[in-house]
């Protein structure tokens, strides 16, 4: 079965906690810290792979994790990298945060690969904190916390021009006319469950890509049938033909039928209809004379006032198919040559518990405030302080917790030293 459409979980790895040792040899029983840091979890990363047209990988399984860091060592010895998770994904798949619907990511045209969550940062050994007052410090720094999301995955056709349609109106026949597309055809309804690509080529190198979107029917922006997973395919398309039986074979109104799509398409996603279109009459080899004149004309009557030209084809006999191929791309080059590409507008916000504990102390010995707990550790092993920004997510985490005026109901004054385990900081307002 084709599949377009996938719910799954990813993970990084956690980055592995630093690890706490002091150096014990034979000649040296007080020697200083030693303990190593841990090593990075594993990305989490995205890559195009050009050989899949589907999203079956993901069908069956649907949690993905990265490795774990490894944790630190004595003797200064680092813990390992955690592997990275390389998920492999068609070209036009669209990765989306299951929560809130935001695009985290389109892998599409020039992004070929991405991370989409990085793993924990590894967290420091206590052979960092020891200080001039601190000779033994016994804390490392735990590794940072693994990212995780629940994503949509959807696979939106690339082709610059959609055939739309109700079913059995010629659309995989037309198809398989002018690309070397090789669709099933047969006389049923929704015979084409999949949408089928083709390229056409034109003379003097000119050329383009056409994708037989599956036939509609009225409910499908509803979901009615398969009509989301269909209707999103026409998305990235540039150009729309419109593939009408203009004979009437099987005693369905030509009219009614586009309007009844257009409908759909509207309901669907207003600017879809905002792209040039194109009416092709087909299966004009059936009609003669009068009768076929007739029934052009009464198609060029309703639409062309609308700004929707009317061109009369056969895809069986070949007949104007030249010309419609032509005209569609006249049409591209009013639209220009940008891929449609959607920005990503999800950024990843850490979560802390708020649950966790911490108490806020002050040791008469050393003359310092202690704030310690296991929202603390928590904290530190992702927030990188050495950095603006880190520390300014830091300041911000000490006053949105409580912890601020705990201190100062201790009574803190300013140039006090406050201590976060292997931290620390002199306060002032």
């Amino acid at each position: 079965m084709f599949a377009d459409t996938a719910k799954i979980y990813i993970r990084s790895g956690k980055g592995g906690d630093g690890h706490v040792s002091f150096r014990r040899e034979k000649f040296v029983p007080d020697g200083g810290p030693d303990g190593g840091d841990g090593g990075k979890g594993g990305d989490v990363i995205f890559e195009v792979d050009k050989g899949l047209n589907t999203l079956n990988d993901y069908r069956f399984q649907h949690k993905f994790c990265a490795q774990n860091g490894e944790d630190g060592k004595n003797k200064r010895c680092s813990g390992t990298n955690g592997e990275d998770l390389i998920l492999k994904v068609p070209e036009g798949t669209v990765l989306r945060d299951e929560e809130s619907g935001k695009v985290v990511a389109d892998m599409s045209h020039g992004n070929q690969r991405q991370i989409i969550l990085t793993g924990g940062r590894g967290g420091k050994g206590n052979m960092h904190y020891a200080t001039s007052t601190m000779q033994a410090p016994k804390y490392a720094q735990p590794g940072q916390a693994a990212k995780e999301l629940n994503l949509i995955l959807e696979l939106k056709c690339i082709a610059d021009v959609g055939l739309v349609g109700f079913p059995n109106v010629g659309k995989s026949t037309f198809l398989s006319r002018v690309t070397n597309a090789r669709p099933k055809i047969a006389n049923y309804h929704f015979t084409t469950l999949n949408p089928n690509l083709g390229v056409v080529d034109l003379e003097g190198g000119k050329g383009f890509i056409i994708a037989d979107i599956p036939g509609l029917i009225e409910g499908a922006s509803e979901g009615v049938g398969l009509g989301h997973q269909f209707l999103k395919h026409i998305e990235r398309t540039k150009v729309l033909i419109h593939i009408v039986d203009a004979a009437s074979v099987e005693g369905r109104d030509p009219i009614d039928d586009i309007e009844k799509i257009t409908e759909e398409l509207e309901k669907y996603n207003p600017e879809l209809l905002k792209k040039p279109q194109i009416i092709a009459a087909n299966k004009m080899d059936v009609l003669y004379g009068e009768e076929k004149d007739e029934a052009i004309e009464k198609l060029k009557k309703h639409f062309e006032p609308k700004g929707i030209e009317v061109m009369p084809i056969s895809a069986v006999s070949g007949e104007g198919v030249k010309e419609l191929l032509y005209r569609t791309f006249d049409l591209l080059q009013t639209v220009g040559n940008d891929p449609i590409v959607y920005e990503a507008d999800f950024v990843y916000e850490e979560k802390i518990d708020t649950n966790l504990p911490y108490t806020v102390g002050y040791d008469e010995e050393e003359k310092e405030y202690l704030v310690e707990g296991p929202r603390i550790e928590r904290m530190l092993g992702y927030t990188n302080l050495d950095s603006e920004k880190g520390f300014s997510f830091f300041q911000n985490f000490l006053k949105t917790n409580g912890i601020l005026d705990k201190l100062e109901e201790l009574g803190i004054q300013e140039g006090d030293t406050v201590r976060l385990y292997g931290w620390d900081f002199d306060y002032y307002r």
